[in-house]
C-alpha cells in the first residue's frame, strides 16, 4: 500500500513533477511535531486558519531549534522578541506582531489583529498589551539558556553582529556605536553566519480539501539583531503569502535579504501563471542569487491542487533543505530533502 506514496516521493526528489493531492500541510524544516499537530487539526474538521495558527503555536511550545517562540535568540540587550504572521487567503486578510514581549504565544496573537482589529500589523510593547488585552498572560521570554547565549557573545566582544561603518570599530568592540564623521566605504560581509542548525523560522502553508489557502510565520528573529528589528517572517508575501486563487508559500532564512524581494509573493505569482511549485521557489531564489549569491535562504511552495515543492540557496555549510508534508498520498507527515542550488 506505501508503494505509491514511496513513488511519487522519489519522483520529487528526483527533480520530477510534485505529487498533487488535497488536503496538504507543508512546512519549513524538520519539524515534525508542527506538521503533526496542523495536519490532526484538518483531519478533526478544523480550518486551514486553525491548522496554520495551531502547526506554528507548536514551534512556539517547543522552541523549535532556539529559533522560535520564547528562550531564544536574544538580540543586543538580551531580550527576546517574537515576529509572527498568519494569512487567510480567502479574504487576503493578514494579522501579524512584531518585536512582540513577554507573550508567548505570538501566532495566536497575530490570529487575533485579524479577528479583532481593523489593522494588519502591530509591533513592540503596544502588541504585548493588545494582546493582554485578547487574554493572553503577560510572561518572561527569557530562559537560562537564553542568557547563556547572550553571555557567551558579551564574553566574545559582541561578536558576530550587524553593525556597520560605526565607530568603535564593530568587528573588535561592543560599543556603544556612534555614527562617524565621515563613512569610509567598506565591503559588506554577504555570508551569513546562520546554516542549518542556526536557522530561524518556522513558515507553514495549509491548503484544503477544497483549495482554501492559509499560511504563517514564527520566529525570535535574528539572534543578536539590534533591538527593534523586524525581518521577514511577519510580513505579507515576504515570511509567507496564500491566495486561494493560486496558492501559498513561506520563506526562511536571512530575513534582512530575503524580505526585499517579496520571495512568498513572487512565487504564489509564479505558480498563478501555472509554474510547476518547486520551479516556482527556484526562480524566487534565482533571483535573490543575483544581487545577495551568498544569502541563507529557502523557499516552500504549494499550489491549491496540492502539488508543492521547495528551493535554497547553496552555500558553504547549507546544501541541502530539510521539510516536512502531510498529504492523503503519505501514511503520515514526512520529511522531504532537497539540494540547494
Amino acid at each position: 500500500m506505501l508503494v505509491l506514496p514511496l513513488l511519487l516521493v522519489a519522483l520529487q526528489l528526483a527533480g520530477g513533477a510534485s505529487p498533487a493531492a488535497l488536503p496538504v500541510v507543508i512546512n519549513t524544516w524538520a519539524f515534525r511535531k508542527a506538521a503533526e499537530t496542523a495536519w490532526r487539526v484538518l483531519q478533526l474538521g478544523g480550518s486551514e486558519l486553525d491548522a496554520v495558527e495551531r502547526g506554528c503555536g507548536q514551534c512556539e511550545i517547543d522552541q523549535c531549534d532556539g529559533s522560535v517562540g520564547y528562550g531564544g535568540s536574544p538580540d543586543e540587550s538580551g531580550e527576546t522578541t517574537l515576529d509572527a504572521m498568519i494569512m487567510d487567503g480567502n479574504t487576503m486578510e493578514v494579522g501579524a506582531v512584531a518585536d512582540l514581549r513577554h507573550v508567548k504565544n505570538a501566532i495566536g496573537v497575530a490570529r487575533k489583529v485579524i479577528e479583532y482589529t481593523k489593522h494588519t500589523l502591530l509591533v513592540g510593547e503596544s502588541a504585548s498589551l493588545f494582546a493582554v488585552k485578547m487574554g493572553f498572560p503577560y510572561e518572561d521570554l527569557t530562559t537560562q539558556e537564553s542568557l547563556l547565549v547572550y553571555s557567551k557573545w558579551l564574553n566574545q566582544h559582541c561578536q558576530p553582529n550587524y553593525w556597520k561603518n560605526v565607530v568603535p570599530d564593530s568587528s573588535k568592540s561592543c560599543g556603544p556605536y556612534k555614527r562617524p564623521e565621515k563613512v569610509t566605504s567598506k565591503e559588506e560581509q554577504n555570508i551569513s553566519e546562520r546554516n542549518v542548525h542556526n536557522h530561524d523560522t518556522i513558515g507553514m502553508v495549509v491548503i484544503g480539501r477544497s483549495g482554501t489557502v492559509a499560511s504563517g510565520t514564527s520566529t525570535n528573529g535574528a539572534v543578536h539583531k539590534i533591538p527593534g528589528r523586524v525581518g521577514d517572517s511577519p510580513i505579507a508575501g515576504a515570511g509567507s503569502y496564500a491566495d486561494s486563487t493560486a496558492g501559498g508559500a513561506a520563506a526562511t532564512g536571512d530575513g534582512d535579504i530575503m524580505m526585499r524581494f517579496l520571495p512568498s509573493y513572487l512565487a504564489v505569482e509564479y505558480m498563478r501563471m501555472g509554474t510547476d511549485p518547486t520551479v516556482a521557489c527556484q526562480k524566487v531564489i534565482s533571483r535573490i542569487q543575483k544581487y545577495a549569491p551568498n544569502f541563507f535562504g529557502a523557499v516552500i511552495c504549494a499550489n491549491t491542487t496540492g502539488s508543492y515543492g521547495a528551493a535554497c540557496n547553496k552555500i558553504p555549510g547549507f546544501t541541502q533543505f530539510h521539510f516536512m508534508v502531510s498529504s492523503p498520498l503519505l501514511s503520515q507527515p514526512t520529511e522531504q530533502v532537497v539540494d540547494c542550488i
